[in-house]
């Protein structure tokens, strides 16, 4: 059985855990591929608003496996707090949620180091969520990690200590000041560690190889968004892990011929968090009303958002990366009452008209192309159907699919995940 994906197409904070949550259904197991803590996957229903870090968004739905998979790097001390908020649901936790061995660990200095390295930039920081993300995969790469199946090695507190000296020596070599009681960031490190301890440890890679011979229903969920990516982001100001289709298969140890459907998530704008290049960015009372109405504050890092119009130079360069065969279109129901809309359809750069995303993408060498849109003025939070949609917003969908090639097949028009309409 194929595996299908589910990716954000922006710069994250799409609506990933929403979706996820309303196509679990249809699947008997959801895996996240990449990232860590600094995703923020938010879910509403039944009146109450749940937001997972690590915890793949199908963990509220009995008879659905939740796999954490060997790209995504933990830490204990998060994941020991989401499951202790899920504690008044009666999840069995054991049984719902398997974590692979290769997935690697998150320690306190790894946090402490990601907070020395931004002090260090000044005002060259790069926005980072100081939850030792990078860090982390440095250690990846540089063959230094601890992982998960480590927790099963006798030797495993003498492994701890030798990175963490290795992390303390680093940090003095920044040369700023961080106040931190290492003693007290261990103690609640080690009562994580004993209760993930508890939890279903697997060999990833031959779990979902033996899913798939098995006729299993797969869903892949991204974290963060195809804009972040290590290598086709926004670099610098990107994330440290492959937010594109290809990360799932390094993230979970499938086979690229395996993946059928690849989701491409996107906000009917655009938004983004910390620094970065932003063509289509807002400054006025137009981005303020869509920050507010959107409610664009970030769900893990509570920041505001940062917020323009739609950029499909953008999307469609995401869209091209992962192969993204359907659309699913967020906050549609952010955008009701104004008058026009404005799409980016190509930018000025450098002289020239351009477009495709460009290696260079500094905000002060674009100028976005727009193409304006009559807007609506209709409340879509109750509507139930496709087909009372205003005219105006369809108009809005089909210029998105003319211009990207891909049918959008799924509107969301609310948090709630009821109000989502399939096309």
């Amino acid at each position: 059985m194929a595996i299908d994906l589910l990716l954000g197409l922006q710069w994250g904070d799409e609506g990933k855990g929403k979706i996820v949550d309303v196509l679990t259904p249809k699947y008997d197991i959801i895996a996240r591929f990449q990232g860590g803590p600094n995703a923020g996957h938010t879910l509403e229903f039944e009146g109450i608003k749940h937001v997972l870090h690590t915890i793949p968004s199908g963990i509220f739905h009995p008879n659905v496996i939740n796999v954490i998979g060997n790209g995504v790097v933990i830490d204990p001390i998060i994941l020991k707090k989401e499951i202790e908020a899920l504690t008044p649901f009666h999840i069995n936790i054991k049984e719902r949620l398997l974590i692979s061995r290769k997935a690697h660990i998150i320690l306190p200095t790894h946090r402490l180091l990601d907070k020395a390295s931004e002090l260090s930039k000044g005002k060259s920081k790069i926005g980072s969520t100081l939850k030792g993300i990078g860090p982390c995969y440095m250690d990846k790469t540089g063959r230094n990690g601890l992982r998960i199946g480590d927790l099963e090695n006798a030797d495993f507190p003498n492994l701890y200590h030798k990175l963490t000296q290795k992390h303390l020596a680093m940090i003095d070599f920044y040369g700023v000041t961080l106040d931190y009681n290492l003693k007290e960031l261990e103690e609640e490190f080690f009562e994580a560690i004993n209760l993930i301890k508890t939890l279903t440890f697997i060999d990833s890679e031959d779990f979902f190889y033996h899913a798939q011979k098995q006729g299993k229903k797969i869903l892949a969920e991204g974290a963060q968004g195809s804009m972040l990516d290590i290598d086709f982001g926004t670099y610098p100001f990107v994330t440290s892990s492959n937010t594109t289709a290809s990360g799932a298969c390094t993230g979970l140890g499938i086979a690229p011929n395996q993946i059928k459907n690849v989701m491409g998530i996107f906000k009917a704008y655009t938004t983004r968090v910390g620094s970065g290049s932003f063509p289509t960015e807002l400054f006025d009372e137009t981005g303020d009303k869509i920050a507010q109405i959107g409610r664009e504050v970030g769900a893990t890092t509570g920041r505001k958002r940062r917020c323009g119009w739609l950029d499909l130079v953008a999307l469609r360069y995401a869209i091209h990366l992962s192969g993204v065969t359907q659309l699913m279109m967020m906050k549609a129901d952010v955008l009701n009452g104004f008058d026009s809309l404005k799409i980016c359809t190509a930018y000025h750069y450098k002289g020239e008209t351009i477009h495709h995303f460009p290696y260079g993408t500094e905000t002060e060498n674009i100028e976005p192309i727009y193409t304006e849109l009559k807007g609506w003025h209709k409340d879509l939070s109750d509507i139930k159907n496709v087909h009372d949609l205003p005219n105006e917003l369809m108009d809005y969908i089909r210029f998105i699919e003319k211009e990207t090639e891909v049918p959008v097949t799924l509107v969301s028009v609310g948090a709630d995940r009821k109000q989502t309409l399939l096309f």
